[in-house]
């Protein structure tokens, strides 16, 4: 759902505030996934389980050719994967930190 209406940045940072909020509301794992089964499109949620699936390939040291050979994601998109986790908002590094414990 591309929209090209014009967003001013702090009504944008509220709107994701937001929804961030709604996500740390939920329970459990259950809860999350029957919310963003209903937020985003399969396609959505599908490029969001590949990316993770990436971030935790990637941490395991597995070379970019040998990950798009497991998961069928693009090298390019591996690259942009990798380049967020190493330098990017720091919430890879959290949440593999904390899927760990």
């Amino acid at each position: 759902m591309k929209d090209h209406r014009p967003r001013e940045p702090a009504q944008q940072a509220r709107d994701e505030a937001e929804l961030f909020r709604a996500l740390l509301a939920l329970r459990d794992g259950d809860e999350c996934g029957r919310f963003l089964r209903d937020l985003l499109t399969p396609a959505e949620l599908q490029a969001m389980a590949d990316r993770w699936r990436v971030v935790r390939l990637l941490d395991e040291g597995l070379p970019y050719r040998r990950i798009h050979e497991l998961t069928g994601v693009s090298v390019t998109t591996i690259g942009r994967v990798a380049r967020y986790l190493t330098h990017g908002n720091g919430g890879y590094p959290i949440a593999l930190e904390r899927c760990r414990d």
